[in-house]
């Protein structure tokens, strides 16, 4: 039989994206609600529970909210909201980090999927730290470029409306408070004593996310060149991959893999300095993308089936 999969919040960005991945798949079976039920409490309950896996495209009570109307032990949960990604009993599902992770995602029953700017910043810091290349009492930096789709749909609303402010024609800064929800997930995950100095800026275009960690030659154990800090990504992540790693040099646009859910690790620099950037659309491997990709590797499918990819030359 085909496994039956609900998309719990299906009409919000995400929910439309993941749809969009699943709705032409003959391999499962895809249940939907009645749009005048969508916020009826038992009518969620009942497909829920129906469901062989579940998708939470919520804001984090209602995500809270849904996995306790969840009773039936066979129903897997992939979370799409902040509420379980620190959450013990609940696994981090960025598949490529380490074969542990992966491991986990596939056996697991309750999968958190990756924030957009944490997952550009652990596809950086992660794998240094995991070989030793950088310490875990690093202090570092961040900076992570996304467009307004990440916002959701109050903040496409908004920067698509007819008579919106000039100012949203400018990148905006924000969560300058260093209190931003990705901040915890992104500490806990790379193992770091010290949360990052987080710089996120959304801009005046839809989709699209550059996310830049900078290091000090003297950061990174081993390193002397940026070959060589591409060599250690490629150690790492393998060749061919979902995520994968070059070096380049001159600009850098955070809309060139918009569209697509594989992610692009980018080095740069000299022999002093590099800036290491993680290149990928804010909602394919930052979001529904990588759910699908969780989803692919919980129910034994092809890891890659339904992903948008480039084909492979």
């Amino acid at each position: 039989m085909k496994p039956k999969v609900y998309i719990d919040g299906q009409e919000g960005t995400t929910g439309l994206q993941i749809h969009d991945r699943l709705s032409a798949r003959e391999d499962i079976e895809l249940l939907r609600i009645d749009p005048e039920k969508r916020k009826d409490t038992e009518a969620r309950r009942e497909l829920l529970n129906a469901a062989d896996l579940a998708f939470l495209c919520l804001p984090d009570k209602a995500a809270a909210e849904a996995v306790s109307l969840v009773e039936n032990p066979r129903t897997r949960i992939i979370d799409a909201s902040t509420a379980h990604r620190t959450a013990p009993g609940w696994d981090y599902g960025f598949p490529e980090l380490s074969p542990g992770h992966r491991a986990a995602i596939q056996k697991s029953r309750r999968v958190a999927n990756p924030g957009c700017h944490a997952t550009g910043f652990l596809s950086v810091a992660y794998p240094l730290i995991a070989a030793g290349v950088l310490a875990k009492d690093a202090l570092l930096s961040c900076f992570s470029l996304t467009g307004y789709s990440g916002g959701g749909k109050k903040m496409i609303g908004d920067y698509e409306a007819s008579d919106r402010p000039a100012l949203l024609g400018s990148p905006a800064l924000y969560a300058v408070g260093q209190a931003h929800k990705h901040l915890p997930e992104m500490q806990r995950i790379c193992g770091l004593s010290t949360a990052p100095v987080f710089s996120p800026i959304v801009d005046d275009y839809y989709k699209g996310m550059a996310t830049t960690v900078p290091f000090h030659r003297t950061q990174l154990r081993g390193i002397a060149n940026p070959e060589e800090l591409r060599q250690a990504y490629v150690r790492h992540y393998g060749p061919g991959g979902i995520v994968y790693a070059e070096c380049m040099d001159g600009s850098l646009y955070s809309a060139a893999l918009a569209g697509r859910d594989d992610l692009m690790i980018l080095v740069s620099g000299n022999e002093e300095r590099f800036t290491v950037t993680a290149l990928f659309d804010n909602l394919g491997k930052g979001a529904s993308g990588a759910a699908v990709q969780n989803m692919n590797l919980m129910l034994g499918f092809d890891e890659t089936a339904g992903l948008h990819l480039p084909e492979k030359t």
